[in-house]
């Protein structure tokens, strides 16, 4: 099968397409003949050698966490699921032709491989952040970075959830923004004036790590209201970091109900054959994303 990997850590110029054998089903896993493929952040900070004590790496490497695709093949002790199901989910080394997967759910009706393919870990770390920042209904979340996959997920779950959402993000998505009902600005000089006028700030999330944490702290007024997945740096202001994945398989059941009531749907910027991981791995780097990149198997 083919298969992109990497025998060194650096820049996206180490991912080659490979021929590898095929993985196969253990106990407790389902194999996937992968049909579309999430690229995430963290899939090219894991490339590059960025230390992410969730994400070991044992060189060579396979690339990817995220897939959607047609079961092929069913583990020991698996139930619930069968040979032919459309699923997506989160396994190991997915931009492939098949991968496994550790955690899936059924398909939504409607939903195409290559919508949900950009689900998984984006989901479950909204999901996560949202809980970890600690915001209710009837408070104001600000999202710095908001326009990406995460910041798509934050923005509707958090709206679903009762609480108003300050959104920063370029100028080129901020009616973006406001579809998904948030408060949106730009982040250029002045920013955090800007914000202030659009109302007081409950908490707040760092998406982007583009080094704004002390201004998100100013914003708070406690480094215990912000909480970064974009910035190793956070922990020395007082500001957790959030690395570490929560349950996946709860995380793409919420996903499930919230695209099956119509509250969540992540369009897809852009979709690469396999052959181009490298080119969506250094778009995915330069940032300014409205939604979720994929690759396509």
């Amino acid at each position: 099968m083919r298969k992109v990997s990497f025998a060194e850590f650096g820049g996206p110029d180490v991912l080659r397409l490979v021929e590898a054998e095929q993985p196969h089903a253990g106990p407790g896993r389902i194999r996937i003949a992968v049909r579309a493929a999430g690229v995430n952040p963290v899939d090219w900070r894991i490339r590059e050698g960025q230390v992410l004590g969730a994400h070991p790496v044992r060189l060579p490497s396979g690339v990817g966490l995220d897939a959607s695709g047609v079961v092929d093949e069913v583990g020991e002790g698996v139930e619930g699921v069968e040979v032919g199901d459309r699923v997506f989910g989160e396994g190991t080394s997915t931009y492939a032709e098949f991968a496994v997967l550790s955690a899936w759910a059924r398909m939504p009706e409607g939903l195409s491989f290559e919508e949900a393919a950009g689900y998984p870990s984006v989901v479950e770390t909204a999901l996560r952040v949202i809980r970890e920042v600690g915001v209710r209904s009837g408070q104001t979340l600000l999202v710095s970075g908001a326009s990406g996959g995460v910041g798509s997920a934050v923005l509707q779950i958090a709206r679903d959830r009762g609480i108003t959402v300050i959104g920063t993000a370029g100028a080129p998505n901020q009616d973006y923004l406001r579809g998904l009902g948030a408060l949106a600005t730009t982040y250029d000089e002045g920013w955090v004036g800007r914000v202030r006028r659009l109302g007081r700030v409950d908490a707040a999330l760092d998406l982007a790590g583009s080094g704004v944490i002390r201004e998100l702290v100013e914003l708070t007024g406690d480094p215990h209201k912000v909480v970064s997945i974009a910035d190793l740096s956070a922990p020395q202001l007082g500001v957790r970091f959030s690395g570490a994945a929560g349950s996946v398989p709860e995380a793409l059941a919420e996903a499930v109900e919230l695209i099956t009531r119509g509250r969540l749907h992540i369009p897809v910027e852009k979709a690469y054959p396999l052959a181009e991981a490298a080119a969506a791995h250094i778009d995915s780097r330069a940032g300014h994303t409205r939604g979720r990149r994929v690759l396509l198997v």
